[in-house]
């Protein structure tokens, strides 16, 4: 961190020719690792063995682990999110249309296109974040065979009116629980609400395996079908009785898993601590909102998300991220354009985005900030301070932006090389 510069001066930011505020690029996301000792002995341990994958000790360990966190009676963990989510949906026999939101991860509507299942974009509750449940009925055809609610932020969905939908109308009903390991929702964990919930464990999430996701349920039947399809069908040891692929979680990837679960409270608690200093030191910004928490409900602050309002604020979320990357501060603005502005949505459905307005409206102002073990509290600060400035001085930061422009681009081509060691520039699942 550069404390030789004043960011609550506009001759002090970089995007006027200053030093950047740090030296190395600060990501929204960071790997919790946990002890690294214990974490060493169990891949020494595993490697002793010689058992590094086909559900292990370890692998065992990780979803009776998981169960017991959750409450639920099935955990069946998997390479990644993103498997789980496939493997999921086709263990639930969906196909035809699926209710989605458009505002969420690609990932979430690519595990149903890649199986040839249309997925049909839902608008958001403008308040929440979330798919809108009272937009939800108005969506389904008589192809729709299920909804998939994501608890975004780790912020629950409204799951009761969802699931009072999904039972009227025989719909199958799953969530995408990737942001929302350890939250609560309704004084139960999430996890088991719908048919299935399916978490990620990427390694910016704030439980980790390296690379890992999970389907948990209490269906002993649709966990039996998840177990089966993750391991090509095999039932026994040489006796195939389902169609599957290669969804298995490796020993190591739960090694992690274990190390970081041991720590999870410590890492919420960090993750805490930032978002308070965040929230205490955007208050009263002008057109800034940061997301609020409901503290009846057990949450994870893993992320730290504000919306800026131009209007109000007199600034673009964009202009702002600009003035924070150039800082080497890689703020995100998630899910930006939303999933029907992508491929091959934007083909299939060019006017999807006419049913979405309020998804449109929040791409165009959502920021996530670096949280976590990512920022020290120093750091959060500084930030907070650049962010200030921007609000203080809108019309001064945008000459500025535009009258050098070039420079900006250069400095803003530095940050993407190296890519960052997590994969967090990309993989959220």
């Amino acid at each position: 961190m550069n404390s030789q510069v004043d960011k609550t001066t506009l001759s002090g930011l970089a995007i006027a020719g200053a030093p950047k505020a740090f030296d190395h690029i600060l990501h929204v996301g960071r790997p919790n690792i946990g002890n690294r000792q214990r974490f060493l002995d169990r891949v020494n341990e595993a490697l002793d063995r010689r058992w590094l994958s086909n559900a292990g000790r370890f692998v065992t360990e990780f979803e009776r682990a998981v169960e017991q966190k959750l409450g639920v009676r099935h955990c069946v963990a998997m390479c990644n999110g993103t498997v789980a989510l496939e493997i999921a949906i086709r263990a639930l026999g969906l196909h035809g249309e699926v209710i989605v939101p458009s505002f969420t991860f690609i990932a979430t509507a690519h595990a149903l296109q890649w199986q040839e299942i249309t997925p049909v974009f839902c608008d958001i509750d403008p308040r929440t974040h979330n798919m809108a449940a009272e937009l939800v009925e108005r969506m389904i055809t008589p192809r729709t065979t299920g909804i998939i609610g994501v608890h975004l932020w780790g912020r629950p969905c409204d799951v009761g009116e969802l699931e009072t939908i999904a039972q009227r109308r025989g719909l199958a009903l799953l969530f995408d629980a990737s942001h929302a390991f350890g939250c609560s929702c309704q004084h139960r964990m999430i996890g088991s609400f719908g048919r299935a919930e399916v978490f990620s464990f990427h390694a910016t999430k704030c439980l980790n395996t390296c690379e890992g996701g999970a389907v948990v349920t209490n269906d002993s039947d649709l966990a039996g079908r998840c177990r089966l399809m993750k391991n090509f069908g095999f039932e026994g040891y040489d006796r195939v009785t389902h169609i599957g692929t290669n969804g298995k979680m490796d020993e190591l990837s739960a090694a992690m898993g274990l190390t970081v679960l041991e720590d999870f409270e410590a890492i919420v608690e960090r993750n805490r601590r930032s978002y308070d200093h965040y929230s205490a030191l955007l208050v009263g910004l002008p057109g800034v909102s940061p997301v609020r928490y409901d503290p009846a409900q057990v949450q994870n602050f893993q992320y730290v998300v504000a919306e800026i309002d131009e209007a109000a604020a007199g600034i673009s979320r964009n202009d702002v991220l600009t003035v924070l990357l150039c800082e080497n501060v890689l703020g995100r603005r998630y899910f930006y354009p939303g999933c029907h502005r992508m491929e091959p949505y934007k083909s299939l459905f060019p006017h999807a985005g006419l049913l979405l307005p309020e998804t449109e409206r929040l791409v165009e102002r959502v920021l996530v900030l670096p949280a976590g073990d990512a920022v020290t509290q120093d750091e959060i600060a500084l930030i907070c301070r650049m962010i200030r400035t921007c609000i203080e001085q809108p019309r001064e930061v945008r000459a500025l932006l535009e009258r050098n422009s070039a420079a900006i681009r250069e400095l803003r081509c530095d940050m993407r090389v190296p890519p960052p060691p997590s994969g967090e520039q990309h993989a959220d699942r």
